[in-house]
């Protein structure tokens, strides 16, 4: 089986979106495109929003991904767990694929038995540590989402780390809603140096509205930018100037 590129996006939000685009519709556009979108809900004061929840498991559901909802504390260990398991989730499902292609339409991992199928597992988790993988990072930056920032900052800092230890190449994108100028902004261009991460944290300041579709659409947009000479350059040259 050929490893190709895992694609994600991971949004980390607390609210409903309030403009543009049907985020859950540009979800599943991104996932038609082999895009895994997941969401992390942070949740404040013991409570997160009825309308906002149906939202978060909409946009997960459609865009074929992951979402969990945690207190704000938590937020660094479901960032990398979030990452992990959705991982292994798209690769299983290309497990499946190749299994259908060679035993038949309706069979699946599931339906292995018991020695076979923990063979097949064994192959999911070694190409979760080496297949390549990109992750776009949308950071909801919402005025209520102000006091959370920090928690946020940490967690993408530990999702360094932790993705640091796999064999695979990574490649990171941050991008932010809204943005001072536009809906979305972007705060941090593809790059394999994780070490980039610290210095998009003075770049997420909070405020006005969540325009959360528009941003999953212009994240979509931007996995298709070419990549092959970027991933060479300096890490100064990595870094969009957004007016930050």
């Amino acid at each position: 089986m050929r490893k190709g590129t895992l694609k994600q996006i991971l949004l980390i939000t607390d609210g409903c979106s309030n403009q543009g685009e049907d985020p859950i519709a540009m979800a599943a556009l991104a996932h038609e495109q082999g895009i895994t979108v997941n969401v992390i809900g942070v949740m404040d004061n013991d409570t997160i929003d009825p309308q906002g929840m149906k939202e978060i498991e909409g946009i997960a559901m459609s865009g074929g991904g992951v979402s969990q909802v945690v207190y704000a504390k938590q937020l660094s260990q479901t960032v990398q767990m979030v990452t992990r398991q959705a991982m292994t989730q798209t690769l299983q499902g290309v497990v499946n694929k190749e299994l259908q292609h060679i035993l038949g339409s309706n069979k699946e991992i599931a339906d292995l038995p018991p020695e076979k199928r923990g063979e097949i597992m064994e192959v999911v988790d070694e190409l979760g540590e080496t297949v390549d993988l990109q992750v776009l990072i949308l950071v909801d930056t919402s005025a209520s989402m102000k006091h959370k920032l920090p928690t946020v900052k940490e967690a993408l800092f530990d999702l360094s780390i932790s993705l640091n230890a796999r064999m695979g190449h990574n490649n990171f994108a941050i991008f932010v809603f809204p943005g001072k100028r536009n809906d979305v902004e972007k705060v941090l261009n593809w790059t394999p140096k994780l070490e980039s991460l610290t210095k998009v944290f003075p770049k997420l300041t909070s405020g006005g509205i969540t325009p959360t579709g528009p941003a999953i659409r212009e994240a979509v947009s931007h996995f298709g930018e070419s990549q092959s000479l970027r991933r060479y350059l300096s890490d100064d040259e990595y870094m969009e100037e957004s007016g930050y």
